[in-house]
């Protein structure tokens, strides 16, 4: 299985922050925003990985991460000259995906919850054996998102992006998963009002297929969609909390690589030697030897 992480557009929402720096770059208490929408991908197995940025953002993420190597993982990259439509990256990664099932992931999405690692396998599973998932999540603000509908036996009926009357409180996260039909089904969506391919129509498709999951990111799980300052700052200061009581690093990209054994004992070491004077490359140096 291949994933995509979508880390283009301007983050126009968060002027001044982004007029110098790519959105998804900026930090987020210890880490990148970037570790945690990678992470996600990681936790759920998948080691070939493609960037999407924006042209002038591309150089920026290949300092930070690389060929995905020191991870004992394969990271491409592919720029977005204009942000038309989350459903564009299946068309950008057609080659990169090459007829194999994917998933993708907002670069400005950050998901912690019990139980996540079991809901990414399922998804993993059921985009392998032929069909999609999308996870839901409750907000109070539905009309801001794409919304999906239950039926009284919890499957999905509807799906709608930004309605003025939603039928239901969940919105459809930034995290997705599609079996190899995603980029042949991505190339034949029609532009929007927005003139964007929007990702609401490619999960309409498998809606209609009777194909679509859906996981529901219950009581308890927190979501965050860092788009705007206010949002930006709520998600630092969770993770500070959750990190300072628990002692677990929240995104850890070099965690999740050692734990999966991809990589050694010695490159974490090494990767933490990277950042010795610092708070996360002693917790990166502790694992090493500990675990």
């Amino acid at each position: 299985m291949k994933g995509i992480v979508l880390a283009g557009g301007h983050g126009t929402r968060l002027h001044p922050l982004t007029q110098a720096v790519s959105k998804q770059l900026l930090p987020v208490y210890d880490k990148p925003m970037i570790y945690y929408s990678l992470s996600v991908l990681l936790m759920a197995g998948i080691r070939e990985v493609l960037l999407i940025t924006t042209p002038e953002d591309n150089a920026a993420f290949k300092r930070l991460l690389g060929d995905g190597s020191d991870l004992g993982i394969s990271i491409k990259y592919e720029v977005q000259d204009s942000p038309d439509g989350l459903a564009q990256a299946f068309v950008i990664g057609k080659d990169f995906i090459d007829g194999e099932p994917s998933a993708l992931v907002l670069g400005d999405n950050i998901f912690y919850g019990g139980g996540f690692t079991g809901m990414l396998k399922r998804a993993r599973t059921h985009a392998e054996e032929g069909g999609a998932t999308i996870f839901a999540c409750k907000v109070n603000d539905p009309q801001r998102f794409g919304v999906v509908e239950f039926d009284e036996e919890g499957h999905a009926i509807s799906i709608e992006e930004k309605p003025r009357h939603p039928r239901s409180d969940y919105c459809v996260t930034g995290l997705y998963f599609y079996d190899e039909h995603a980029c042949d089904f991505a190339a034949n969506l029609q532009p929007s009002n927005r003139g964007e391919l929007e990702i609401t129509d490619l999960n309409q498709v498998y809606l209609e297929k009777g194909q679509l999951s859906v996981e529901n990111l219950g009581r308890g799980f927190a979501w965050f969609d860092t788009g705007t300052v206010a949002s930006l700052a709520n998600a630092a200061e969770f993770i500070r909390v959750v990190e300072y009581h628990t002692g677990v690093k929240v995104g850890s990209i070099e965690e999740i690589a050692y734990r999966s054994g991809w990589i050694s004992r010695a490159q974490l070491l090494e990767l933490a030697s990277r950042s010795d004077k610092t708070d996360y490359g002693h917790y990166l140096k502790h694992l090493a030897y500990s675990h």
